[in-house]
């Protein structure tokens, strides 16, 4: 039997979004998925086409996702096609400093391409402690359990 698969895609500036990504994808395979967590930087637009899901995860840079992870999500709309994304469930999550507006604004791009964003997006202010650990984890098992209850025809 096929794992449903997950792709977590975080860009972290100063290691936070990472330790959430990877989180996510623990709390995902707890839950009987394959899960990877891989920088935006080795992304592979493949992978993410073949994915039953994906997250993608940003720190907050002057009060808006990273520049480059907008550019990203562009690129994977263009590159997928909105017929190898719709439907797809996703998730959006970032860390931030003092206003936190990246994991919104991920979330309204997810949304524009035809994925299904869980709600609400998760955000953490600087180093996530292990509450928000925990946190991450919850939101990689709600991930699987969506995914369960989504039936995406075979391409």
């Amino acid at each position: 039997m096929v794992k449903p698969k997950l792709v977590v895609v975080y860009l972290s500036t100063q290691g936070n979004t990472k330790k959430m990504a990877d989180a996510i994808a623990h709390g995902a395979e707890d839950r009987g998925m394959e899960a990877r967590s891989v920088s935006f930087y080795e992304a592979d637009m493949n992978e993410i086409r073949d994915a039953d899901a994906i997250a993608l995860g940003s720190s907050t840079f002057w009060y808006k996702m990273h520049d480059a992870m907008e550019r990203f999500i562009e690129r994977m709309g263009k590159e997928l096609g909105q017929t190898a994304i719709e439907g797809k469930v996703g998730a959006a999550f970032g860390s931030y400093g003092w206003s936190g507006e990246a994991p919104v604004d991920i979330a309204r791009m997810m949304r524009s391409l035809g994925i299904k964003v869980i709600d609400p997006v998760l955000r953490v202010q600087y180093e996530p402690n292990e509450r928000d650990l925990e946190e991450c984890k919850r939101l990689g098992k709600d991930i699987a359990n969506a995914v369960k209850k989504t039936v995406r025809p075979v391409a």
